[in-house]
């Protein structure tokens, strides 16, 4: 694998949550400002809304003193489909495309496909992964906690909301800002020293949507024991999300050798 796909399968990873065990549900909404479910009353998460939305920025990735970077455009169509490529010097290098049930990725560097389902980044990545978690971590949207779990909900200085629950044998903390939207993310493992952080800064209006907050720079910082702390930093220079329609092209060229 080279580095460019190396590249795009952490920040995949990393932004799934590399200590999640297990898919988590999502609340939905049809309206700006789309809260979490009622059984949370407590619980003051303000989570984006739209059909549609592009991104554009640069991603870096430092993993055993080794940084390797690239250009990230990001597309979705929310709870449909997520369109990633990375590529750098403007010559794209890797596509991928997640389905609520289909993974398909292309690499035009080893001229090689990927067509399956999520088992394929379970085992590249040695977690359990799920397109609900692949928004909401792209996002900075809020998750609620699991069917028959109440978190522990604590005010804090300045509005702030700190949000914690058990989840498949890890902890899963959050930081909510006063205006709703997720400030940090913790994923915590005690029993296996794994840990994962997630910082959201850089907060701006949507152009279409003024009264929603979007995170243009996120920050993540994960330990395990193979790849040691390992961070990625994607920081967006353009993000655009209303109803104009996207497409979300993927074709495979003839004479690429599928991965099995």
């Amino acid at each position: 694998m080279n580095k460019l796909t190396l590249l795009l399968a952490l920040a995949l990873g990393l932004l799934l949550g590399s200590c999640a065990r297990k898919a988590v549900p999502t609340t939905s909404g049809k309206g700006p400002g789309t809260s979490v479910s009622v059984a949370e009353p407590l619980v003051r998460a303000t989570n984006t809304s739209f059909t549609f939305l592009s991104a554009k920025g640069k991603a870096q990735i430092t993993m055993k003193g080794e940084k390797q970077g690239a250009n990230i455009s990001l597309r979705m169509r929310r709870d449909s489909i997520i369109w990633v490529t990375a590529g750098l010097l403007g010559i794209e290098g890797v596509r991928a495309v997640l389905t609520r049930d289909s993974v398909r990725v292309l690499n035009k560097l080893e001229k090689t496909y990927f067509t399956g389902g999520y088992d394929y980044l379970s085992k590249l990545l040695n977690v359990p992964v799920s397109f609900a978690q692949m928004q909401a971590l792209l996002l900075g949207d809020y998750l609620p906690a699991p069917t028959g779990t109440t978190p522990t909900v604590t005010s804090e200085e300045a509005g702030r909301q700190r949000v914690v629950y058990p989840l498949a044998g890890v902890l899963v903390e959050r930081i909510l800002q006063a205006t709703g939207r997720v400030q940090q993310l913790k994923v915590s493992d005690d029993a296996t020293k794994r840990n994962l952080i997630v910082d959201y800064t850089d907060f701006k209006p949507l152009e279409q949507q003024a009264d929603i907050t979007f995170a243009h720079a996120t920050l993540i910082q994960a330990q395990q024991a193979a790849a040691g702390v390992v961070t990625a930093a994607l920081n967006y220079t353009k993000v655009n999300a209303g109803r104009e329609r996207l497409a979300f092209p993927f074709t495979v060229p003839k004479g690429y050798k599928r991965r099995k």
